[in-house]
């Protein structure tokens, strides 16, 4: 006689492999990096009709770590440097001015050149950062 085994039927639990699958969507989320969305990496496309940018005019003033002034890249002195902004001032179309500083130089050599630039009344002054 031959005694029949009932096979037991086979079953999937399901609730582990949710468990798993909770635990690498949170360790995903946790490790995961965000874009920047502010900044867009993006070329605009050509255009042949598109009109010629105008081009602006600056003054390029950088200070160097021991406060030496330069003008367009040409040594200059504080009373040169302020004759340049009086002189800019009175051109039709005023330039703007890009103030380039090391990060290291002390702040009284930007606050003259950001002061100079007042008193000329020039108003288009930016730094440069990287």
């Amino acid at each position: 006689m031959e005694i029949k085994r009932k096979r037991k039927k086979t079953e999937i639990n399901i609730v582990p492999l949710i468990d798993v699958l909770i635990v690498l969507i949170f360790f995903f989320l946790m490790t995961m990096q965000f874009k920047n969305m502010d900044v867009l990496n993006i070329t605009p496309p050509k255009m042949e009709t598109a009109g010629k940018a105008k081009e602006v005019t600056q003054l390029v003033v950088s200070i160097d770590t021991e406060g030496q002034y330069f003008l367009n890249n040409e040594p200059t002195s504080e009373d040169d440097l302020i004759a340049a902004f009086t002189e800019a001032a009175e051109q039709q179309e005023p330039p703007a001015i890009l103030l380039m500083a090391d990060e290291d130089v002390p702040l009284k050599y930007v606050t003259f050149v950001m002061d100079q630039t007042r008193k000329a009344k020039l108003t288009k002054v930016r730094l440069q950062a990287r």
